[in-house]
C-alpha cells in the first residue's frame, strides 16, 4: 500500500468520522428544542396547577371561616 493510498484511507475514515459527528450535532440540536418546548409545556402546566392549587386553598379557608361563624352562632 502506497503512502498515497494510506492517505486517502485516513481521509475517508476522517471524513466518515465528520459525518458522524454531524448526525450527532443535529440529533442533539434537535433532542434539545424538543427539551426546550417540553419544559415551556412543563412551565405552563406548573403555573396553572399552582394557580388552582391557590384558589383550591381560598375556597377551603371560606368554607372553614364559614363553618366557624357557623359554630360560634349556634
Amino acid at each position: 500500500m502506497t503512502q498515497a493510498d494510506k492517505e486517502k484511507l485516513e481521509l475517508a475514515a476522517l471524513e466518515s468520522r465528520v459525518d458522524e459527528l454531524i448526525k450527532t450535532i443535529e440529533s442533539l440540536a434537535s433532542e434539545n428544542q424538543a427539551l426546550r418546548s417540553q419544559q415551556s409545556s412543563l412551565t405552563i402546566e406548573r403555573a396553572t396547577l399552582i394557580e388552582k392549587t391557590e384558589q383550591a386553598r381560598t375556597r377551603v379557608e371560606a368554607m372553614i371561616a364559614r363553618l366557624k361563624a357557623m359554630e360560634t352562632r349556634s
